[in-house]
């Protein structure tokens, strides 16, 4: 029977966020959180501090080397059976440990993960975001092929058995997904807790979030070269992803087409803008954006599709000649 658990937070400039995380995670409803580690890594801010603000709370900081190499510093001194992870912008609910712990009494289950609440639902980007991922997560299968790293348990002894995250990740991006694969790869599995639940603080301005977005696309070229039998899907994603991605390429090529060839091709241009934009606005529908936003979301989505097939091309150059100077 799995009972001692450690809580690993990694944490990079999060003094704003990093003090409600923590509060959440001491006031666990369990009796068995062995330690709750915050590894800082590199924060030139006061994350420092907040953290040891906490007598119950080991800090680590390390040099910024990216989350996925925090998350191992601390799950390499965790003491728990099981290392529940999750992340510096985020508010575990009082009976997340035990709504995760309670789904390894399968010998089978290596990793248990949870779902998402909001913690700064004030912000329409945030309220849009959360209502997205929720659509998403209700279509996934109890026992789903990824994971998320703000919010999943893991044994230690899996953990250990499969090498960690990968450090080559140096932002948070496909780390999670690339472990995710490799407990799969393992025998385990993956069993979806949807009533284990953090508050996350969900972006609030399209830059940051679209910023975001173009590094997903960047990491997932190198993850599909390590996996590819996952370019076919992970449970969270679905056919409207893919779409977007060729929907877009092929308008790129119309556009650059269009500047040589006759208006049959133009006219194709502006169809696939039509697909695109309609398929956005059925889609922003079905998340249950407020009337007012729902055009606002849709040009969201266009953009972050755009991003992202900037990204994933961007990540397809660096990765084939072994260099990052297309990534931020």
């Amino acid at each position: 029977m799995l009972e001692n658990v450690s809580i690993v937070i990694p944490a990079f400039n999060a003094e704003k966020t990093i003090a409600r995380t923590i509060q959440a995670c001491l006031s666990q409803d369990y009796d068995h959180v062995k330690d709750i580690i915050v590894i800082d890594d590199g924060s030139t801010d006061k994350t420092g501090e907040r953290v040891n603000a906490y007598a119950g709370v080991r800090y680590v900081r390390q040099e910024n080397a990216g989350p996925a190499r925090a998350r191992n510093k601390g799950a390499a001194v965790a003491a728990g059976d099981v290392i529940c992870f999750t992340d510096a912008d985020c508010i575990p609910h009082k009976d997340w440990v035990r709504a995760l712990l309670r789904h390894f009494a399968d010998p089978c289950v290596g990793a248990v993960m949870g779902s998402y609440g909001i913690a700064n639902p004030q912000s329409w980007l945030a309220r849009a975001v959360y209502q997205e991922i929720i659509f998403r997560h209700r279509r996934m299968p109890l026992y789903p092929k990824a994971f998320g790293s703000y919010n999943v348990a893991i044994r230690k002894t899996a953990f250990n058995d499969v090498g960690g995250f990968n450090g080559e990740y140096l932002h948070a991006s496909g780390e999670d997904n690339d472990l995710s694969y490799r407990v799969l790869s393992h025998g385990y599995r993956i069993f979806f807790a949807k009533d284990a639940l953090v508050d996350h603080h969900h972006p609030e301005t399209v830059k940051k979030y679209l910023r975001e977005q173009y590094r997903h696309g960047f990491w997932r070229f190198k993850m599909y070269r390590a996996h590819p039998t996952m370019m076919t899907g992970d449970d969270y994603t679905f056919w409207k992803d893919p779409l977007e991605i060729v929907l877009l390429y092929c308008l790129m090529a119309g556009l650059l087409l269009g500047c040589w060839f006759t208006f049959p091709i133009r006219k194709l241009v502006v169809i696939i803008l039509l697909i695109i934009l309609n398929l956005e606005i059925l889609f922003s529908i079905k998340f249950k954006c407020k009337n007012k936003y729902i055009l606002k979301y849709s040009f969201v989505m266009i953009l972050r599709a755009m991003v992202r097939a900037a990204g994933f091309a961007a990540g397809c150059v660096s990765t084939l000649l072994n260099r990052r100077f297309l990534s931020f």
